[in-house]
């Protein structure tokens, strides 16, 4: 059986892609990263927050530290299936994530306070104490992409790029589809960079002759301004 990784610890870095900057990665990434075994793979995750957006009004300011709470679903679920409940936290750069295997019905219980998560240990302990310390969290924003990663053969560097990166705040469930509204423009990507180490020196030559810089980008914090956006052009 294969081994369901539980527990990360890794620095993340962002980088926005035109579609010119995509095509010109792909063609350097050629036999130095390879394609996981997944391939192109849609992942859909529910950004869960209290009713006030209190999670993700502070990610949007950029603290030192921040944490954030998701179930995820590689491709389109289906009542029952197997989903991942996460728990994310980014501390002066570095990123600690927990996650425990579970259904989207027992996490809908769990949050009301009707039901664990279908795990136990010190994951579902942390996941447990963090949904009592916010007291009230709900389904705010569906956050959907269609990812390919790479891997280093022999290393810990992993690399990601997010294409047609979409949300909705309708429908927040993992079983009714994978459409929303765009985040970014027409063949724009999100490529991160994940890494326990420092990164290469052949990697940031390739981002430097890509004119590929680093910036700060969240898209759960990126749908919550497009949505209040829209809210206030409607009440105009």
């Amino acid at each position: 059986m294969e081994q369901v990784i539980t527990a990360m610890k890794r620095y993340e870095v962002k980088y926005i892609l035109t579609a010119e900057q995509f095509e010109f990665l792909t063609k350097e990434l050629v036999g130095k990263m390879e394609i996981d075994k997944y391939g192109l793979t849609s992942i859909a995750s529910i950004y869960y927050d209290t009713p006030d957006y209190r999670l993700i009004r502070t990610s949007i300011e950029k603290p030192p530290f921040k944490e954030k709470i998701r179930l995820r679903s590689y491709g389109l679920s289906k009542p029952g299936g197997t989903v991942f409940l996460e728990l994310k936290r980014k501390a002066e750069g570095l990123v600690y994530k927990r996650r425990v295997t579970t259904t989207e019905e027992a996490v809908n219980r769990f949050f009301a306070y009707d039901g664990d998560i279908t795990a136990d240990g010190q994951i579902a302990r942390e996941i447990t104490y963090f949904r009592n310390f916010y007291k009230t969290l709900v389904p705010a924003i569906l956050i959907i992409y269609d990812r390919v990663a790479y891997f280093e053969p022999g290393g810990d560097l992993r690399l990601t790029v997010d294409r047609n990166p979409r949300y909705r705040t309708s429908d927040l469930n993992l079983v009714t589809s994978m459409e929303g509204s765009p985040l970014l423009p027409e063949g724009s990507a999100i490529l991160e960079i994940k890494v326990q180490q420092a990164m290469p020196l052949w990697l940031t030559d390739i981002l430097s002759r890509g004119n590929i810089y680093q910036t700060s980008f969240s898209k759960v914090g990126e749908a919550h301004k497009k949505q209040m956006q829209l809210y206030l052009q409607e009440r105009m």
